[in-house]
C-alpha cells in the first residue's frame, strides 16, 4: 500500500513538470507565428530536444522511482524479516520465560512437596518422639509410683514389724513380769511356808524357848550342845537350826513332814 502510494506521487510530479516544460514552448510558437520557417523550424527542433529531454528525465524520474520502490520494498522486507525475527525471538523468549517459568514452578512445587514431606517427616519424627517421651514419662511415672508403692508397703510391713515386736516384748515383759511375780510370790509363799514349818517345829520341841534344856539338847530347837560350838545365842541358834535343817531335809517343810512322821526331827 505505500509503495503503490509513493509511485502515484512520482507519477504527479512528472506529469507536472511536463505540463511546466510544454506550456512554454506552446506560448513560444503562438507569438512567433509570423516569424521564418527557419526559426520555426529551429523551434521544432528545440521542441524536439526538450522532450527528449523530457522523456529522458521522466525515465530518469521513473528508474528513480523504481529503485525508490526497489528500495523501499527491501526495506520493507527487511523490516518484515526484523520484525518476523523479532517475533520470533519475543515468542522463543516467551517460550523460554514459560519453559522457565514452568520448571521454576515444577522445582516450586517440587521443593513445596519436598518441604511438605520433610515437614511432615518431622512433626511424624517430633509426634513419635513425644510420644515416645510421653510413655517414657508415663513408664517413669509408673516406677516411681511402684517404687514410692514398694516403700510405702515396706514401711507399713517394717512398722509392722516393729509393732509386732514391740507387743512381743511387752508381752515377754509382761510374761517375765508375771513370771516374776509368780516366783515371789512363790517364794513368799514358800518363805511364809518354811516359817509357819519352823515355828511350828519349834512350838513343838521347846514351846519357843531359846533357854529350854533336855539332856544333852538344849535351847528352841533342842539341837545337841555340841552342834552350837558353845556359842547359845538366839542368832547362832538360828543361824546353826537352819544350816542343820536344810542340810538333813532340803526345808523346813520337809522336816515337819519327818516330824509328823518320826516325832522328831
Amino acid at each position: 500500500m505505500t509503495f503503490k502510494h509513493n509511485f502515484k506521487k512520482v507519477l504527479s510530479a512528472t506529469a507536472f513538470a511536463a505540463a511546466l516544460v510544454v506550456a512554454p514552448a506552446a506560448n513560444v510558437s503562438a507569438a512567433t507565428n509570423d516569424a521564418s520557417s527557419t526559426q520555426q523550424s529551429a523551434t521544432a527542433t528545440s521542441q524536439d530536444q526538450q522532450a527528449s529531454q523530457d522523456q529522458a528525465a521522466s525515465q530518469s524520474s521513473a528508474a528513480n522511482q523504481s529503485s525508490s520502490t526497489s528500495t523501499s520494498s527491501a526495506t520493507s522486507t527487511s523490516t518484515v524479516k526484523k520484525v518476523a525475527k523479532k517475533t520470533k525471538k519475543t515468542s522463543k523468549k516467551k517460550a523460554v520465560k514459560k519453559v522457565a517459568k514452568k520448571t521454576t514452578k515444577k522445582k516450586a512445587t517440587k521443593k513445596a512437596k519436598k518441604t511438605s514431606k520433610k515437614s511432615t517427616k518431622k512433626t511424624t519424627k517430633a509426634a513419635t518422639a513425644a510420644v515416645t517421651a510421653s510413655a517414657d514419662q508415663s513408664q517413669a511415672t509408673d516406677q516411681q509410683d511402684d517404687a514410692a508403692k514398694k516403700a510405702a508397703e515396706a514401711a507399713a510391713k517394717k512398722a509392722a514389724a516393729k509393732k509386732k515386736a514391740a507387743a512381743k516384748k511387752a508381752a515377754a515383759k509382761k510374761k517375765a513380769a508375771a513370771r516374776k511375780k509368780a516366783a515371789a510370790k512363790k517364794k513368799a509363799a514358800k518363805k511364809s511356808a518354811e516359817k509357819t514349818a519352823k515355828y511350828w517345829i519349834a512350838m513343838r520341841e521347846s514351846g519357843g524357848y531359846y533357854t529350854a534344856r533336855n539332856g544333852s539338847c538344849y535351847g528352841r530347837y533342842q539341837l545337841l550342845i555340841s552342834y552350837l560350838g558353845g556359842d547359845l545365842s538366839k542368832k547362832n541358834q538360828e543361824r546353826t537350826a537352819d544350816r542343820y535343817v536344810y542340810g538333813r531335809y532340803g526345808s523346813w517343810v520337809n522336816a515337819k513332814r519327818f516330824w509328823l512322821a518320826h516325832n522328831w526331827y
